[in-house]
């Protein structure tokens, strides 16, 4: 529908591009997941690679919510096979958010002097493209080169675009219109749009002026001046330049931010390490200090019960400790004989454990002493686990003979 582009792109400028924009980093970062970045730039490169009459760019995209997001999208034209002639129609593929698990948004793109065919099986009077392979995408093995050869494959069979004539200003007294090289008559779009009578313009009008300005700006007129079109090239290389000397700029301060936005997280987690650390520690001083309170209070205790019982102790004189305590029985005072004994037995190996570690005990003679009081200790126990039995059963026979009585 539109002529082929004079040039192509530079892969290795599309693969810069592509490296660029797909980097990116912080608030102007392509809203892409990071693990498929590196699979959309390969599909891009290899549809590049097929067509070049395609190119990569970045807009924003408005959805249907109105929201606005910044997409790549490709744009250019793909061709078409209609009765043994190439012709090449102008289309817009949009790489949404979920590419490439969802698939793309197609468009036409029509130049001023075409108009979308009414209806079309597989396009919509906005220019939305909608075919089987779109609507099957599956992830991974869909992809937009096989998604660009359904498109041409789909537009053969239904051409989805037509040519309407621009008024002459000049018009040909000549009523009857000239034939154009299939022989039918180039009139303007009706009314009409379905009518199946018409056939889609794929003659190329014989003045280079004719056709509209190409909107990819590949297609340069004959009509050009030498000193215009040196002018043009040159603005354009410095464009290039500075957009280079741009983005080398960006970068740099890109990653200057992304290292401060580290070191501040970095900072961040040791000042909530440091009040966490503070707040710990304040909260063992207040223990401590409750602790100390309570030490002191016992401490002033002690004091006062010393004082009180100072008078005591000087009436006693010399107290035997041993007999300090009066047991009510035999039996009782057999069981404390047995329990002081165990305890003291206890308090004697721990003894013997110290000098061992210090050195001062041979090795021999610590096993022989554990030895010996290890049996006394274990005969003490047993006496003592008897006389436990004894004193349980004199318990219960009480308390037999006191329900009885009760009884009674």
């Amino acid at each position: 529908m539109v002529p082929p582009p004079a040039t192509s792109s530079n892969p290795q400028q599309i693969q810069q591009f592509l490296n660029s924009v797909l980097s990116q980093r912080g608030p102007s970062a392509l809203p892409y997941v990071e693990d498929t970045k590196w699979l959309i730039r390969q599909h891009l490169v290899t549809l590049m690679s097929h067509f070049p009459s395609l190119e990569p760019k970045t807009s924003s995209f408005t959805h249907n919510d109105g929201r606005s997001a910044n997409l790549l999208q490709v744009d250019g034209t793909i061709p078409m096979f209609y009765m043994s002639v190439t012709y090449n129609i102008p289309i817009i593929i949009w790489l949404m958010e979920s590419y490439p698990r969802h698939a793309p948004c197609v468009y036409l793109n029509p130049t001023r002097d075409m108009i979308i065919k009414r209806p079309h099986s597989h396009v919509s009077p906005s220019g939305l493209v909608s075919i089987p392979y779109l609507q099957n995408w599956i992830h991974p093995s869909s992809n937009l080169v096989d998604l660009v050869h359904n498109l041409s494959a789909t537009f053969a069979r239904d051409p989805p675009l037509y040519s309407q004539r621009v008024p002459n200003p000049n018009p040909n007294p000549n009523p009857n219109p000239p034939l154009n090289p299939s022989g039918s008559i180039n009139s303007s779009i009706s009314s009409s749009y379905g009518s199946v009578g018409r056939s889609p313009v794929m003659q190329q009008p014989p003045r280079a002026q004719q056709y509209p300005a190409s909107p990819y700006g590949r297609v340069r007129t004959q009509t050009e001046d030498a000193a215009e079109v040196y002018r043009k090239n040159a603005v354009n290389k410095l464009v290039e330049m500075v957009h280079g000397d741009t983005t080398g700029v960006r970068k740099a301060r890109e990653a200057e931010m992304e290292a401060l936005f580290s070191t501040q997280a970095v900072l961040r987690r040791r000042e909530e390490d440091i009040n966490r650390g503070l707040k710990e520690m304040q909260d063992e001083k207040e223990s401590l200090e409750q602790q100390l309170q309570v030490v002191l209070m016992n401490t002033d205790i002690l004091d006062s019960w010393v004082r009180d019982n100072k008078e005591k102790t000087k009436k006693w004189g010399d107290l035997d400790v041993d007999n300090a305590f009066e047991c009510m029985d035999l039996l009782s005072k057999q069981m404390l004989e047995s329990t002081a004994a165990d305890l003291a037995i206890e308090d004697a190996v721990y003894s013997l454990d110290k000098a061992l570690q210090e050195g001062t005990v041979p090795f021999d003679q610590y096993l022989r002493n554990v030895r010996l009081l290890s049996r006394e200790q274990f005969f003490q126990r047993a006496t003592a686990a008897k006389v436990r039995a004894v004193q349980m059963q004199a318990q219960v026979a009480s308390l037999t003979a006191r329900i009885q009585q009760f009884i009674a």
